[in-house]
């Protein structure tokens, strides 16, 4: 029932939200705010344990999918969509699904969420499978498209994990791995496109750059498997290059068109002084992981 969730209730801090000023509203919103990285640092272990069981998928060549109703489901898609750039990831690896397909990400389909069934129809639409990992999410921790959709990622042996805003979520007992995130009530009541739509956002990014680090996608802090889709992207690949290896400008321009523009084997060719096919090959002895490597 709503009334037990702690993101439906009504805060008792803005009972007169409509009488502030905007200053006043804005002070409110941003001490609220800051409750949400202290509730997501309660949950550092559960958190923890969701990232090793999305590892796993990867390193067996299974993928991570995100399944989630409006704001929740919106989330894991732009999660999601950022990984290929970010990560030089394909862009099946990481995927997010919403009630109501794509359609839903920019308007409302009505019911869709409501459904148990739809999320099993959009898991078999992409062959899930054993190998892989389905993360539900749900800020109130009840949605029937991601309960349905959990049960359904059990069915066929993937990984299951849960994200929710509230202490003991309906979702949590379809999922291996829960992720109980209690933000409170929001300033707007039942708003949870905002502390909670926050909580989730955090959550998700820690998953996300933890997994992809896992696999060997980060060298030190850098981002060495970057798609350089556009210029800003070219200039930023040649800058992680001279990062890596202390190289100036022109050798990190002129390794990153030596390696076909693939910033790891230019980062591999200077620091150990070796061809692009040799980069390449070393790089695979040491599953993609450029500290392996060197």
């Amino acid at each position: 029932m709503l009334e037990h969730l702690s993101t439906e209730r009504r805060n008792e801090k803005t009972m007169h939200l409509d009488k502030m000023t905007t200053h006043e509203i804005l002070n409110t919103m941003n001490a609220e705010d800051q409750i949400v990285a202290i509730s997501v640092a309660k949950e550092i272990q559960n958190i923890e344990n969701l990232v090793k069981s999305v590892i796993t998928s990867f390193k067996q060549g299974g993928r991570l999918i995100y399944i989630g109703a409006g704001t929740s489901g919106r989330l894991g898609i732009l999660d999601a969509v950022e990984c290929p750039p970010t990560f030089g990831t394909d862009k099946e690896m990481v995927q997010g699904l919403i009630a109501g397909g794509l359609e839903a990400f920019t308007v409302a389909v009505e019911g869709a969420e409501d459904s148990e069934t739809l999320a099993a129809d959009d898991l078999k639409n992409i062959s899930l499978d054993e190998k892989d990992t389905v993360i539900g999410i749900a800020a109130s921790g009840r949605t029937p498209y991601v309960i349905g959709g959990l049960q359904y990622a059990k069915s066929v042996g993937a990984n299951t994990g849960s994200i929710a805003c509230n202490k003991h979520a309906e979702i949590s007992k379809y999922a291996e791995v829960s992720v109980e995130v209690e933000t409170g009530a929001e300033i707007l009541t039942g708003s949870t496109r905002l502390k909670a739509g926050t909580a989730q956002k955090l959550v998700l990014n820690m998953i996300s750059t933890a997994s992809m680090i896992g696999i060997g996608k980060v060298y030190k802090n850098l981002m060495v498997d970057v798609q350089s889709t556009n210029i800003k992207l070219v200039e930023r690949s040649k800058r992680i290059i001279m990062e890596a290896t202390g190289a100036d400008y022109k050798t990190a321009e002129e390794h990153y068109e030596q390696a076909n523009r693939n910033v790891k084997a230019a980062i591999v060719m200077i620091l150990l002084q070796c061809t692009y096919e040799e980069a390449v090959k070393k790089l695979e002895d040491a599953d993609g992981f450029v500290r392996h490597t060197l």
